[in-house]
């Protein structure tokens, strides 16, 4: 039987339709395109195959080639350290605020959200202040005369530090939800049968929430990789280009001073996306299947 075309439907997912294809699919076509072509940005795209991915991948000599290979170790350096940050930290403040003996949950829930609704700009003259060699809190209180973000690791703790403070939050509401799902007969039942708080936690709270627990590592780990502003606003790259990260590079060649260089740009963007692509795609097979 032939089905009916809903145009109610239509109505309402149109609008989404048309904005998602302009926005999202028409940008990455052209960008995939245009890291086939040496662009600025003004003159028309000159074709010129897979000589972008070449020069980025292989030739050790090129300055785009380090520029992309030490954006991508900084920026899997700041993925392996803040992905367990920002799943661990904000699954045990959540399930902590579970407690019934805890007061003022929503009060500290709302502390603890509030950083993520703060801008990146204003977030890092906050904390700027904070560590500023002279006026700053720490090196008052700890009799400290030293510029952060210009030594290691400090420079990597700048970073780190504002984005745990703004990336607890979202992850947190998420459990939190999550977990007040779970029956609680169950915790009643485990208290009986002489289970303790931890096996309560490993064998009925993770089992309960695994598909929040996958949805946050994948994106979260999709987020991480595609950070850009904190160590743009806390170090400016950092000391000799150590916490200078890919997109960063991405941006400079881009948009940065004189002559754009925009197919080189969307060469390393796309091959970014890939490694993004990949990885994402791993972690959900990986954990989807460990946890049926």
């Amino acid at each position: 039987m032939k089905k009916k075309f809903n145009s109610k439907a239509m109505i309402y997912v149109g609008p989404h339709l048309i904005l998602f294809l302009i926005f999202i699919c028409v940008p990455t076509i052209y960008g995939i395109y245009a890291s086939f072509t040496q662009w600025n940005l003004v003159n028309d795209p000159q074709w010129v195959g897979l000589a972008n991915y070449q020069t980025i991948l292989f030739d050790k000599s090129s300055t785009f080639h380090f520029q992309f290979t030490n954006g991508l170790k900084n920026t899997l350096l700041y993925v392996v350290m803040m992905v367990p940050l920002l799943i661990i930290i904000p699954l045990l403040i959540a399930v902590a605020l579970e407690n019934k003996r805890v007061k003022f949950k929503s009060v500290f829930q709302g502390i603890l959200y509030i950083p993520g609704l703060i801008s990146v700009s204003a977030a890092a003259l906050i904390w700027s202040l904070i560590f500023h060699s002279k006026l700053g809190v720490t090196s008052n209180l700890f009799g400290t005369d030293f510029s952060w973000a210009a030594k290691q690791p400090y420079a990597w703790f700048l970073v780190l530090v504002i984005s745990l403070w703004g990336g607890i939050g979202g992850n947190m509401i998420i459990y939190r939800s999550a977990i007040a799902g779970v029956s609680a007969d169950l915790y009643e039942a485990a208290k009986i049968d002489g289970a303790n708080s931890f096996k309560q936690f490993t064998n009925i709270t993770l089992p309960a929430i695994k598909f929040p627990l996958v949805y946050t590592f994948v994106m979260t780990t999709a987020g991480c990789f595609n950070v850009f502003a904190q160590p743009l606003m806390m170090t400016k790259g950092g000391p000799k280009q150590g916490t200078h990260v890919l997109m960063m590079y991405i941006r400079t060649l881009a948009f940065g001073h004189g002559e754009s260089i925009a197919g080189m740009a969307s060469a390393m963007a796309v091959l970014l996306g890939l490694i993004i692509l990949v990885i994402s795609a791993a972690q959900y097979y990986v954990m989807n299947r460990n946890t049926d």
